[in-house]
């Protein structure tokens, strides 16, 4: 991803796209007929934590934005980093009818960080066996944020 290129999708409420810019297209290796209409996480990458998403599901449900670093998979099975930011899209009677993401390029140094920190959480989802991963997963974020004395948006910008 070059540093200047803005990566830009819609969806409903249900995360099924409804809009992609010609960059979020090209990045995920599809085409503009098989994205939309299709779930947003078509483009989940394996190596993310389900904690991961559910955390930003669960903030934008509320009519929070959402600030998070994800790693996307294109079509091809090939990945790229963003820094993402998720709004969500009100009518004007305030509901909210959809979302949309905006992601750039994130810094190399950023990605150092968080990956070890998906790929603890991603581990301990895994080994939640007979219970709640995302519990398990969401559990390593937490005692990392109460160890350094961030909140999550902190920690996010802090990277």
């Amino acid at each position: 991803m070059r540093e200047n290129d803005f990566i830009v999708s819609k969806t409903d409420t249900r995360g099924i796209i409804t809009y992609g810019n010609p960059i979020f297209i090209e990045f995920s290796g599809y085409t503009e007929q098989e994205l939309l209409g299709a779930p947003h996480n078509i483009i989940r990458h394996p190596d993310m934590p389900r904690a991961a998403f559910n955390l930003v599901w669960s903030t934008i449900q509320s009519g929070q934005e959402c600030f998070a670093y994800v790693k996307n998979m294109s079509k091809d099975g090939g990945f790229y980093w963003v820094f993402t930011h998720i709004t969500p899209d009100f009518s004007l009677d305030g509901k909210i009818i959809g979302y949309y993401s905006v992601r750039r390029c994130p810094k190399r140094s950023a990605i150092e960080k968080i990956e070890p920190v998906y790929r603890d959480m991603l581990a301990a989802e895994q080994a939640a066996v007979g219970k709640n991963p995302i519990e398990a997963g969401t559990k390593v974020l937490t005692d990392l944020l109460k160890s350094t004395g961030l909140g999550y948006e902190e920690l996010i910008f802090a990277l």
